[in-house]
């Protein structure tokens, strides 16, 4: 069994499901199949390493272009890396132990003050 994501015609992800093969889909529930495997994230196969297929797991809302599966923008200034496909913010995130939220008025990365 695999999981296949349905493709609408505007390449949105509509569904995911568990199946034998992509033309069990497509002859049973019709519309476009794609594999997709909930062990990829960022290009990379999480469980054997190496290349991931088609870069992430596509989730209900995502966008595929034919290569791969990517989130929709979460920001405007936010550019979509071409070997991962997930958005990058245009300044990394600070690295140390505090959480932040990005502002998109400032292009910047606030601290969120602890409670």
């Amino acid at each position: 069994m695999a999981h296949f994501a349905e493709i609408g015609s505007d390449n949105t992800v509509l569904r995911v499901i568990v199946a034998d093969t992509k033309e069990w889909c497509e002859n049973n529930l019709g519309g476009t199949w794609v594999q997709t495997s909930y062990n990829t994230h960022g290009g990379v196969n999480n469980r054997v390493g190496g290349e991931a297929l088609r870069k992430n797991y596509a989730g209900i809302g995502y966008h595929y272009d034919g290569v791969g599966f990517y989130t929709p923008q979460p920001f405007p200034s936010w550019i979509k890396n071409a070997n991962t496909y997930l958005w990058e913010a245009p300044t990394p995130m600070p690295t140390d132990d505090k959480q932040y939220s990005w502002d998109e008025s400032t292009l910047s990365w606030i601290e969120i003050a602890a409670l």
